[in-house]
């Protein structure tokens, strides 16, 4: 059975390397700032209340910013829909598309970072 091009690859849970390296090809090739958020993570637009930074509220982004939290939501929706429903219960505390790449990545090729994989508290976006 062949894989549609406009639709990420599935992961049920098995093969997890094979669906990764699937995955990053498919991701780049919709938009390569895509992969970029999902490598580094999103741009959280902030800002400053005395002497603390603190993530704007939707209604003060300005139309960059908006593009910026867009990517975001993007690469997650990719990611999310790529997920079987048991996957994608692991990875439904994540606020960002890094989050969940690498809560995945834990879970599957394993590290010693797991406890601290979204649980950081991050901003929703």
């Amino acid at each position: 059975m062949s894989q549609s091009i406009d639709k990420p690859p599935y992961f049920n849970g098995a093969h997890y390397s094979h669906w990764k390296n699937r995955m990053m090809i498919f991701v780049q090739s919709v938009d390569y700032l895509l992969w970029d958020i999902i490598e580094d993570g999103p741009t959280i637009p902030m800002k400053r209340v005395g002497e603390l930074q603190i993530p704007k509220e939707r209604h003060e982004l300005s139309a960059q910013e908006r593009k910026q939290v867009q990517l975001n939501a993007k690469a997650m929706h990719i990611l999310l829909c790529a997920l079987g429903p048991d996957e994608h219960a692991k990875v439904s505390s994540c606020d960002n598309a890094k989050e969940i790449w690498d809560k995945l990545e834990v879970i599957h090729e394993g590290t010693n970072e797991t406890s601290k994989l979204c649980s950081t508290g991050s901003p929703s976006l």
